[in-house]
């Protein structure tokens, strides 16, 4: 397999995002990158490229991987997720026919009283919910779909802040999976500290993460935006097309009230956490994370805990809407249904994603990436922060995994900075704030799936819409990287990173951005005076 460790591994996503980015078009998009990866993988053979897309193995031994749909839906831990899709499927569909979204829509039109309330008021629960950010991206969309529907938000806009508070605030957050995806990849290597005081000691040198949770807030107070996410907004706000896929009909009930969609997303919230303990033994005697919450994180699975939690949420709501009368048996017993339907789109796409990146996995890109980092790192050591950042950045964007990323390359940084320079701390941070990046921009993550689900927004405007923005936060945070290499304290180098943010957006909001705010405002003088 001559292809294999080479550039041309990185060929099959980097076809699939050009094509999805030019012809908006997301399946046939990602099925042509599926193709060219299994033409590669089998050296251009037709029956081999078959078996290859079907259920194909490269390698020997324990070091053998299953390529192909069928090894991408068969993973257990795909498969877990799957479920947990399905289950929240079916949770909205419950709360949807109980009128309960309808009602909360009421009560939030009542108590949010502009665009900025509601943006705000998605971005506030975005980092409520920093556990998990597949249970981030389809509760929060679910929840303020309504809200934001109702203060013309677009659902682009929606999309953008529901991602921007998935990855970014879970990765700053010392209770989530994304703490203990890191922690376990860093447990074993020579760091001098376990991996959860690593995690911990690079959250402040995690520019991205913290830079985008500056850049949605100021950027939603200021009111304006700029490139496809500005034609969006425009669009939803003047014409009242708020870009929905549509198939979302809201059911008004009389008896129905917001408690009707707040309790089930709240029990749905607490035993999914719940679960997410019991799963890494916070309540087994001889479980390592025996009454430790970090330890319990660090080792449970969401693919289990997730489902786990979400059928438990999942009987209580049946039982509770059929107690409160807001619903028959059989309208409660068509939401299955209703609800898998829904979720059909995003599952199909997953499906998808999930196999390029089985594909791109086999052909070798962390070989490659490996190869280049560290031919660089002798050469650029005060700048390799800096660099690792847009290693990590592209590796992530070309195979839409930030956990397969930092997998990748944290045990690289690890190896080339010393256990206890300061270097190492800021290195772990590059890495983890470039997995995330490229995870927040890549169109085959399946975050970026996620979000454009829980939006329920055709998937190609969401990454087209949000890619200007992170790509505006990625560049502040690569100026940030480079200052870190030199100055070493995170705080000095954070303040610097924060004022050319809020900078950049005033540029920006004087520049690129102006036409946005003076179309908004002749609209509503022309609508006034009519």
């Amino acid at each position: 397999m001559e292809f294999i460790g080479t550039f041309w591994a990185l060929v099959p996503p980097i076809v699939a995002i050009v094509l999805a980015l030019i012809t908006k078009e997301t399946f046939s998009s990602l099925f042509v990158g599926i193709l060219v990866g299994a033409l590669l993988l089998a050296n251009f053979n037709p029956i081999d490229t078959i078996n290859f897309m079907i259920l194909g193995e490269v390698g020997e031994g324990e070091e053998a991987m299953g390529v192909g749909f069928i090894a991408a839906i068969s993973d257990s831990f795909n498969a877990g997720i799957f479920i947990f899709l399905v289950m929240l499927g079916i949770m909205v569909a419950f709360v949807n026919i109980a009128g309960g979204s309808a009602a909360f829509g009421k009560w939030a039109v009542k108590h949010v009283k502009s665009r900025v309330g509601a943006e705000l008021a998605t971005f506030f629960l975005g980092v409520l919910i920093f556990i998990d950010d597949y249970f981030n991206c389809l509760t929060v969309g679910a929840v303020m779909r309504p809200v934001t529907d109702a203060e013309k938000v677009s659902r682009a806009k929606l999309s953008y802040i529901i991602d921007a508070t998935a990855a970014p605030i879970c990765m700053i957050a010392p209770i989530s999976s994304w703490a203990a995806a890191v922690s376990a990849t860093a447990s074993d290597l020579d760091t001098g500290i376990t991996g959860i005081q690593l995690f911990v000691q690079a959250i402040p040198y995690n520019f991205y993460s913290l830079l985008t949770i500056v850049f949605v807030i100021v950027i939603c107070i200021m009111g304006f935006d700029y490139g496809p996410m500005a034609r969006s907004e425009m669009e939803a706000y003047r014409d009242g097309r708020s870009g929905s896929l549509g198939n979302e009909e809201i059911v008004q009930k009389g008896r129905a009230t917001a408690l009707d969609l707040i309790i089930p997303i709240v029990v749905l919230i607490i035993t999914c956490i719940i679960g997410m303990l019991y799963v890494g033994g916070f309540w087994d005697p001889e479980a390592e994370g025996y009454n430790d919450l970090a330890l319990a994180f660090g080792n449970t699975d969401a693919s289990v805990g997730l489902p786990w939690g979400s059928i438990i949420a999942l009987v209580f709501t049946f039982i509770y809407l059929l107690c409160r009368r807001v619903v028959t048996f059989k309208e409660a017993t068509s939401c299955f249904v209703n609800g898998f339907k829904a979720m059909v789109p995003a599952m199909l796409i997953l499906t998808f994603a999930l196999t390029l990146k089985l594909s791109t996995s086999a052909l070798g890109a962390d070989v490659f990436v490996q190869s280049m980092l560290e031919g660089s790192a002798e050469a650029l050591y005060m700048m390799l922060p800096a660099i690792i950042f847009l290693v990590a950045v592209g590796l992530a964007f070309a195979t839409g995994t930030s956990w397969g990323t930092f997998g990748i390359l944290i045990p690289i940084v690890c190896a080339v900075f010393e256990p206890a320079s300061p270097l190492l701390t800021i290195g772990i941070s590059a890495c983890l704030a470039g997995a995330v990046c490229g995870d927040h921009i890549s169109p085959i993550s399946d975050t970026t799936v996620m979000a454009s689900a829980g939006a329920n927004v055709n998937h190609i405007e969401h990454v087209s819409t949000q890619l200007p923005y992170a790509l505006t936060v990625a560049a502040v945070s690569f100026v940030c990287f480079v200052l870190a290499g030199f100055i070493q304290n995170w705080l000095i180098c954070l303040v610097i990173g924060i004022v050319l943010m809020v900078g950049t957006l005033f540029v920006l909001r004087n520049t690129v951005g102006k036409k946005s705010i003076e179309d908004r405002r002749a609209w509503e003088a022309e609508h006034k005076a009519a």
